[in-house]
């Protein structure tokens, strides 16, 4: 088994969410008072996937009994597998400081139906950053089923009705007061746990959709670093030996990112080890070896 990462008993600055890092450089924290919002600090880039191997292994799961895998589930291991290698890319930003996030919550919007007025909601899966991939379809495909189910009464779907429901002068000074909570870290355990906008990854599939991804912009309220929209998939042709096009399968995913978590080498590196993991899904059917800490 992986070695854990240690627990830390909560210090003056820690939030219910996270643990504030005390080490991160000067020029991180100047950073904070320049860009103070999200969308003042969105980057973004496309990573084409190559799916040979994520189709093999997609195809072999399933004769396993794991109905409906599918890339979502394969995306949302890789990422939690790589914060278990490099944990900054799970920090966030709230109130001009940098912390680190206590668990890896991944966020994903759903339809009731797959109907045009079918109602919308959010799932959120909470995971450990040894989860495999066993761990990770059965959460993700649990949350999912509960969210499609005929009760509309989930917590995120009652906490949103009552705040629809208040008249609009009152509303918008709720959520100014939501907003000056959480910039000292005050919010309530219960609407950080239902909160869509309080998480680590968020993740739009455009593929069921049958389009291209999207860039989605990233949320000033609330603290989620980053988003990924993925695509349908695609045919190209590229260069093979001797120079002869050879023609592959490519899933476009398209990231949004807080660039003030972490340093554009350290988000690369990241990045770079994520696409190692989908070029070779198996990797994921066991925890990794070892889990490393995020820094003071």
């Amino acid at each position: 088994m992986p070695n854990t990462n240690t627990v830390r008993k909560r210090r003056p600055g820690d939030r219910t969410d996270g643990r504030l890092l005390r080490t991160v450089s000067p020029m991180s924290t100047v950073a904070l008072y320049i860009m103070k919002d999200r969308n003042d600090a969105c980057n973004m880039f496309t990573d084409p996937v190559d799916i040979k191997e994520i189709e093999k292994y997609i195809a072999e799961k399933r004769k396993q009994g794991f109905k409906g895998l599918g890339m979502l589930h394969i995306i949302a291991a890789a990422y939690i597998r790589t914060v278990s290698k490099y944990p900054g890319i799970n920090r966030f930003v709230s109130g001009q400081r940098i912390y680190a996030r206590n668990d890896i919550q991944i966020m994903l919007t759903i339809k009731k139906t797959m109907e045009v007025h079918s109602p919308d909601t959010v799932i959120k899966a909470v995971f450990s950053p040894d989860a495999d991939i066993k761990t990770v379809y059965d959460e993700i495909n649990r949350q999912i089923t509960d969210g499609k189910s005929g009760d509309d009464s989930s917590d995120f779907d009652r906490t949103a009705d009552f705040l629809r429901r208040l008249p609009r002068p009152i509303l918008r000074a709720v959520v100014k007061f939501l907003k000056f909570l959480d910039y000292f870290g005050w919010l309530p355990k219960f609407l950080l746990h239902v909160s869509p906008f309080h998480g680590s990854f968020f993740i739009t599939s455009m593929g069921s959709l049958g389009i291209p991804p999207i860039y989605h912009h990233l949320y000033n309220f609330g603290n989620v670093p980053l988003f990924c929209s993925y695509g349908a998939k695609r045919t190209d042709y590229v260069n093979g030996p001797l120079g002869i096009p050879v023609e592959k399968k490519f899933v476009d995913c398209n990231y949004v990112m807080d660039e003030r978590i972490c340093d554009g080498h350290y988000y690369a590196t990241a990045f770079k080890y994520l696409r190692e993991i989908l070029r070779n899904p198996q990797v994921l059917d066991n925890p990794p070896d070892e889990v490393t800490e995020d820094i003071d």
